[in-house]
């Protein structure tokens, strides 16, 4: 019988469950598309599987390696996502663009995003400056600027692809780490004043994204263009009700609702499994919730501690972010459904975090 502290075997079946149903509905959501474009329904599943393998077995190295390893490695860590992987996305002949944005590296008939092994990196490096200063932590100079210099040029890079969403997500990821560490609170509260007139002149100067927030406030409004994908999405709930439509009877994917298998797939999810469904799978969330803070809370050192608070964030942080964007509760964002939408390097990073939780948790059974 599994009990409350079986934290190892809880992360390991929610774990395989959130991949399992990924796989389902990335089938569901995208073998027509992938009929009429590439000839094949099992294009994207079978990328998807492959993703699946990749991640397991990283998962397994992750959970192998004692998470102190890192305090060791964190510094050329941090350099290689900088330098060897955000950098050489804007390389022409290296850096892939796709709809004007210069967010993956090309890696034969693959390609890969280095804004998500980055953000683990910043994560780490947070965790270990943060767990090392100990009283130092409330001066500015020691506590609070070194760690904001650092995931700044992180953030700015990534802005730079452009990715507002991730960059958004890692300020958020910092922030909240640097408050659970013990910086001033004072030093925080600037930090988020002085950023916020740079938030709206990102927002008001660039067309895309002030478009993107004035569907927000009403997409029906223009719901044949700019508002459509929106539009569709709440269709997709509302066609689903309670129980849903049924696995694999949506029509919301018959190219209505675009991007149906990466970022709205819980619109699909909403509509053939319905509020069961999306119930279902917030459950799974916070059981990770609960496994990262049984976590956190029990770690033998700061280190651990944060890196696990970090891990934790990374991805229910990602997953409250999607499940809002696609209920119209935020402004639309390209982040994906964490474990459950289509792409590699999300799911491999992902689970390669799973992997360190579970390794701090065999630290703190063995000591």
């Amino acid at each position: 019988m599994l009990r409350l502290r079986d934290v190892d075997r809880m992360l390991i079946l929610t774990t395989t469950a959130l991949v399992a149903t990924g796989l389902i509905m990335v089938y569901s959501t995208s073998y027509i598309m992938a009929m009429k474009k590439y000839g094949s329904e099992y294009f994207f599943v079978k990328k998807q599987f492959i993703f699946i393998l990749i991640g397991f077995l990283f998962f397994i190295i992750a959970s192998k390696i004692d998470y102190h390893f890192y305090q060791r490695w964190v510094y050329p860590l941090l350099l290689a996502s900088f330098a060897l992987l955000l950098v050489l996305a804007f390389i022409p002949g290296v850096g892939n663009e796709v709809g004007g944005a210069r967010r993956w590296l090309k890696l034969g008939p693959l390609t890969f995003q280095p804004s998500e092994p980055a953000k683990l990196a910043v994560i780490m490096y947070l965790a270990y400056y943060l767990s090392t200063k100990k009283e130092k932590i409330k001066t500015f100079s020691r506590g609070f600027l070194p760690p904001i210099i650092m995931s700044g040029l992180f953030i700015a890079l990534i802005l730079k692809q452009p990715d507002f969403g991730t960059a958004l997500s890692l300020g958020a990821i910092a922030i909240i780490l640097m408050f659970i560490a013990g910086v001033r609170l004072r030093h925080i509260f600037s930090l988020v004043v002085f950023a916020m007139p740079f938030l709206y002149l990102m927002v008001s100067r660039v067309d895309y994204r002030m478009k993107r927030m004035l569907t927000f406030l009403d997409p029906w409004k223009d719901s044949d263009g700019a508002g459509f994908q929106l539009v569709q999405s709440l269709i997709g709930f509302g066609a689903g009700g309670i129980w849903g439509v049924g696995l694999g009877s949506g029509k919301q994917k018959l190219f209505y609702l675009p991007e149906a298998h990466t970022d709205f797939i819980l619109s699909v999810i909403g509509e053939e499994l319905g509020l069961i469904g999306i119930s279902s799978l917030v459950v799974l969330y916070l059981i990770v919730l609960f496994c990262g803070v049984r976590i956190a809370l029990k770690a033998e050192d700061l280190f651990g501690q944060y890196l696990a608070i970090g891990i934790t964030l990374l991805i229910l942080l990602q997953a409250v972010v999607n499940m809002a964007v696609v209920m119209a509760l935020l402004p639309t964002k390209g982040l994906t459904l964490p474990f459950i939408s289509y792409g590699g390097t999300s799911l491999v990073v992902n689970m390669i975090g799973m992997g360190i939780l579970l390794n701090i948790y065999k630290t703190e059974n063995r000591r």
